[in-house]
């Protein structure tokens, strides 16, 4: 078992508070992503969860024993660095070997560590460990050569390995894929998510790539400034995110952002228009969130919509086609398939409606607002 919790977490380093009372549980097996801006204080989390860092206030508790002061080598964790860490000097087995020889050895006894990888009777159980997690991560081939003579993906593989040799109770991984090229991303977040149902192990893991966190977690925390904003299964952020920042930051394209009102009957009103959409609240302003897949081009009507066409993008599969509105200063974007073809091209004058039961209402604070439909015994009264 590695159920994880870390309770009430503040870290100032200097003046900058950089922590502001983190609470973060982990359930055992869990694949939890820390995902939010550079400089939001995901990793500095994964640091004193791992012991590189120590909280100033708050404590981290690891299958309820409080670990906040247990030294980093004592926790059981691996950590899987964004720049691999491996010996330059040594080959991919003997990297993979060193935390099993340092394990339980002394500091006295640690010089011979860094030699030649004996094939005495004492190391022959740490070999066999060291060739099973190669195969499961598919370097075999790799073991005899060093780092240096690797690409990006086969020194994350073999960094990986250098961790799950260990058996930890859990992962932790900061920003692992990184360095390497979009594809290769693409092609190692299937790796790990495959890594982690086959091991069965607790993965936590620090990125500022959404795509990482929405494909490969059981949860998500988003976090900003210090705090984690919102924390849940990825589709259930993605289609109901409690703030406007955590709205804007999760999902590609960007969700849209459209300022408007409520009227003196609570409906919404947005680009001059009145919605059959309630959202009874106070607030003196509101800006309404709907995502790019929930607008669809129409012929002109009463309750449409209409921009021109400023920008295309062609993703192949997709169709990101940008609107110039009225006085907005953000684009709106439509996501079409591209099956339906280029319907429109730059400059063009088109109309479009919204899905209304898609639409996000935030208040001037930023918080989501809950709204509804009007049904059409409502708008006859």
């Amino acid at each position: 078992m590695s159920n994880i919790s870390l309770n009430n977490i503040y870290k100032k380093f200097g003046a900058t508070e950089v922590l502001k009372g983190v609470d973060l549980d982990i359930r055992d097996k869990e694949f939890v992503t820390l995902v939010g801006p550079s400089g939001c204080g995901k990793s500095t989390l994964l640091r004193i969860l791992a012991g590189l860092e120590q909280p100033d206030k708050g404590s981290v508790l690891i299958d309820g024993k409080n670990v906040t002061s247990v030294r980093p080598a004592d926790r059981n964790l691996s950590m899987v660095f964004q720049s691999y860490a491996l010996y330059p000097h040594l080959t991919i087995s003997q990297n993979m070997m060193t935390p099993l020889k340092l394990r339980d050895l002394k500091a006295r006894e640690r010089l011979p560590v860094f030699g030649p990888l004996l094939s005495r009777a004492k190391y022959r159980p740490l070999i066999d460990q060291v060739k099973k997690t190669a195969e499961i991560l598919k370097i075999t081939e790799l073991l005899n050569r060093k780092p240096g003579q690797l690409s990006g993906g086969q020194r994350q593989r073999a960094a990986l390995g250098r961790a799950m040799v260990r058996n930890p109770l859990a992962f932790l991984m900061d920003e692992p894929l990184s360095n390497l090229d979009a594809a290769l991303r693409v092609h190692m977040r299937a790796e790990l998510s495959q890594l982690h149902q086959r091991l069965g192990s607790t993965f936590v893991y620090v990125t500022h790539d959404q795509a990482e966190a929405l494909t490969m977690s059981s949860r998500m925390a988003v976090m900003m400034n210090g705090k984690i904003l919102q924390y849940g299964p990825p589709d259930e952020i993605y289609r109901n995110p409690n703030t406007i920042e955590v709205a804007k930051f999760i999902g590609s394209p960007a969700i849209n952002i459209i300022s408007g009102a409520i009227d003196e009957n609570a409906h919404v009103k947005i680009l001059d228009k009145t919605l059959d959409l309630l959202a009874p609240s106070q607030s003196p302003s509101i800006q309404v969130g709907i995502r790019p897949e929930h607008l669809s081009f129409c012929n002109e009507h009463v309750s449409a919509f209409k921009g021109f066409v400023s920008h295309i993008e062609n993703l192949g599969a997709d169709l990101f086609y940008h609107l110039k509105i009225q006085e907005e200063e953000q684009p709106v974007i439509i996501r079409t398939s591209a099956n339906e073809g280029l319907k429109h091209r730059l400059k063009d004058l088109v109309h479009f409606e919204l899905n209304l039961d898609k639409m996000m209402i935030f208040d001037h604070h930023g918080l989501r607002l809950q709204t509804h439909v009007n049904e059409p015994s409502e708008m006859a009264s």
